[in-house]
């Protein structure tokens, strides 16, 4: 009988009500408890389980619940001094901040009313309480009916937190999620200061020396400056990817995996998985991407002949790579191209790392921009460092993550070519200048970023791209004569075509060569001869690259 994966639902309760497939990370609880914390902030890339993990502790701590029942079985029910403290004893609020978005920032401020009106209607019985200050009733109603002002808006979580305290009689533990989703949104719209103002309040009355906060578990990908949005707060921990804290439990380890494969009977695609999935380091432990492992297995028992596939590119936006490779005027002072390549081809490279991080400074040089990929998944260090102090070694973590890159570079050279006027390269080609196309194209390739290690197939999509949106018919690899030349392009107004046959040469001085063999094939195998009869002008084009190095060679065959 298949198993049931959670795919989608990150309700903890609602998994062990369905008796979903769960990988128990619910030790995760007792080792939060052990720290010496009053916020504690924990970073991790999108789809490795941070809003299942805070829904698990909302449901863990909630004094409005009894979950004795979903955690029944579980590693953290063997605790059973703990559980008789922590468990449903104290007053909790969880907010996610995901929803808080939009084109401007006045559209961004109404779902955060919004979703202000839908949690205060979590605790109805605060507007009847007797133990609540009637002030706070009428701010509490106000909230409920999004009809306050903006700064009793903006203070919002503290008279919730304050309000939850008078009635309990206990400190109130604060649950935020994605905590970071606004300000990216903010700063791609133009209106990050804006909103920023607005959490910094938000966070700043609910945390700093709240006397009625018990403690709060704050999550996010990236770990914004403390300065910029937390100033002030008392007792203020993180957590990391590169953290030693908490490695295992956010994220599958390779134990996890092996059980998942072992309990649907599909260890023998545990190695394909784990060139897939594996690769992320955080701390000192290697992590799967939990959503991918979740969703491949899946596949499998619906069909065992599935592919790994890409899952993680369809979840939400991977713009953070096209404005990575995008940033040419970058490139040339911190040689950002080479880099991209090596890590491409399977390589590393040592980078400089800030962590403390703030929106609207990403993107303000090349050291940011790797930080970012690094923080947001995109990348990984590899188990050694090189010593210096903020320097770590990154790598493409696996498989799934080279291919985004690569379709990612092929489709930003795509727009880019099709917005580049290519009118100098056309009339070199027509004119046959072959000195003018070998500059043109060596211009070309030089400034795009390489997604192979320069085999002739590479270099073959290059040629594509370049020829291709410009007005013409390409066709690559159609059967011409007693072959199949690389490329044909025609000329249907004015009657004309070429072929172009492309080499790649083993060095620099065997450029002239191999342009000579690739004009030997084209007559040999006659791709000319059946385009001669249908087209006034006809002409032949033998291109050899070596790395970044173009030669052409033409000849007129009509």
């Amino acid at each position: 009988m298949a198993i049931t994966f959670p795919l989608g639902i990150d309700s903890f309760q609602k998994i062990r009500d369905n008796n979903n497939y769960y990988i128990d990370k619910t030790a995760f609880i007792k080792e939060l408890l052990s720290q010496n914390f009053e916020v504690n902030l924990i970073t991790r890339p999108r789809r490795f389980g941070k809003t299942l993990t805070m829904s698990m502790l909302e449901d863990f701590f909630d004094i409005s619940r009894d979950s004795s029942r979903d955690f029944e079985g579980l590693e953290i029910s063997h605790e059973k001094e703990l559980c008789t403290k922590w468990m449903n004893q104290w007053p909790t609020i969880y907010v996610s901040l995901k929803s808080v978005e939009g084109n401007d920032f006045e559209s961004a401020y109404e779902r955060f009313r919004t979703l202000i009106s839908r949690l205060c209607k979590q605790f109805p019985f605060l507007e009847t309480s007797n133990l609540v200050d009637s002030d706070d009733k009428v701010l509490f109603k106000q909230l409920k009916s999004q009809t306050s002002d903006r700064v009793n808006l903006n203070e919002s979580l503290c008279t919730l937190m304050r309000m939850l305290y008078a009635h309990y009689g206990k400190q109130v533990i604060l649950l935020i999620d994605e905590y970071d989703v606004p300000l990216a949104k903010a700063n791609d719209h133009g209106y990050y200061l804006e909103l920023l103002d607005v959490l910094r309040t938000l966070s700043s009355d609910s945390l700093k020396s709240n006397p009625h906060l018990k403690f709060a578990v704050i999550t996010g990908c990236l770990k914004i400056a403390k300065e910029s949005i937390f100033t002030g707060t008392n007792n203020f921990v993180s957590d990391t990817i590169s953290s030693n804290r908490f490695e295992e439990y956010i994220g599958f380890i390779e134990n996890d995996v092996q059980k998942i494969l072992k309990d649907t009977g599909f260890e023998n695609h545990a190695e394909e998985v784990k060139y897939w999935y594996d690769g992320y380091r955080f701390g000192g432990v290697d992590v799967y991407c939990p959503w991918d492992v979740l969703n491949h297995v899946a596949a499998l028992q619906e069909n065992e002949q599935a592919t790994p596939r890409s899952y993680w590119e369809n979840t939400s936006g991977n713009d953070i790579i096209r404005k990575f490779i995008e940033r040419k005027d970058l490139w040339y002072e911190a040689q950002i191209n080479e880099d991209f390549e090596t890590l491409l081809v399977g390589g590393s490279i040592v980078k400089s790392i800030t962590e403390n991080l703030t929106y609207d400074m990403l993107h303000s040089s090349a050291d940011n921009l790797w930080s970012l990929l690094y923080l947001t998944g995109y990348l990984t260090r590899t188990e050694g460092n090189t010593g210096n102090s903020g320097e770590i070694t990154l790598k493409i973590p696996n498989e799934e993550i080279r291919r985004l890159f690569n379709t990612t570079v092929k489709n930003w050279f795509v727009d880019q070519v099709k917005a580049t006027d290519r009118k100098d390269l056309f009339d070199a080609l027509w004119s046959m200048d072959e000195e003018k196309c070998s500059e043109i194209l060596s211009d070309m390739i030089f400034d795009t970023i390489s997604y192979h290690d320069y085999k002739e197939d590479y270099y073959h999509a290059f040629v594509v791209g370049v020829l291709s949106f410009a007005g013409y018919r390409v066709k690559s690899n159609v059967e011409e004569g007693e072959g199949r030349p690389d490329v044909v392009l025609r000329d249907v107004r004015r009657k004309r075509a070429m072929v172009l046959e492309i080499k790649r040469a083993p060095t620099y001085e065997a450029m002239e060569e191999k342009c000579q063999d690739a004009m030997k094939q084209i007559k040999d195998r006659r791709y000319t001869e059946g385009i001669e009869t249908m087209y006034r002008e006809v002409l032949g084009f033998g291109i050899s690259f070596y790395d970044k190095n173009c030669q052409v060679k033409a000849k007129k065959f009509r």
